[in-house]
């Protein structure tokens, strides 16, 4: 009885992450829509953590995944649309996405800036064919108070990430195993 339980979950949770994955082209965003979105993340990014401004200002571009959506029940997924700004214009469009597997059960709802802060990194970006997070450049996730110590001395990686805005219950928004692809949406 408690094997068969098992299986019925595990079909369960792999259905509706199949279906989530499979909807997602249904439910993309138009670039028009991306782009009001980037601009309000960024607001409340500027708004909650005031040196992340500091940190753009010294940013080649910078990368806005205004809603990520993660969720999971033993089997997770975690995906979002996002905007490649280079001197506060849109260059280009990009998904994130992962899967995971094991202990974990919830949603969540956050959204993530990725400030590239060399031509390096961000060239390494626009001529991948998808970026795996943990290979490339190398990315420091920074919490509000780590922001807040950055200085011109102490800004000595690639690219800093900083996650805001989160909603839900689930532990955890690493990037790890996380990729990135550019999209075309329309407009």
């Amino acid at each position: 009885m408690l094997q068969t339980r098992r299986r019925i979950l595990l079909v369960l949770t792999g259905l509706g992450g199949g279906l989530m994955l499979m909807s997602a082209p249904a439910l993309a965003a138009s670039a028009r829509d991306i782009d009001a979105e980037t601009n309000k993340a960024l607001d409340l990014l500027y708004s909650t953590q005031p040196r992340a401004r500091n940190l753009a200002s010294r940013a080649t571009a910078i990368l806005v995944f205004p809603k990520i959506i993660k969720a999971g029940l033993i089997i997770g997924g975690q995906s979002g649309d996002g905007a490649l700004r280079v001197n506060g214009t849109t260059v280009g469009y990009y998904n994130i996405s992962a899967a995971s597997f094991g202990l974990q059960a919830g949603g969540q709802r956050f959204s993530y800036a990725l400030f590239f802060m060399n031509e390096a990194a961000l060239q390494y970006l626009q001529k991948s064919n998808g970026w795996a997070i943990g290979s490339g450049p190398s990315v420091v996730v920074l919490d509000k108070g780590a922001a807040a110590d950055l200085t011109s001395t102490t800004l000595t990686h690639d690219v800093y990430a900083i996650p805001f805005g989160e909603h839900g219950l689930m532990a955890g928004i690493g990037l790890e195993g996380s990729k990135i692809t550019q999209i075309h949406p329309g407009p």
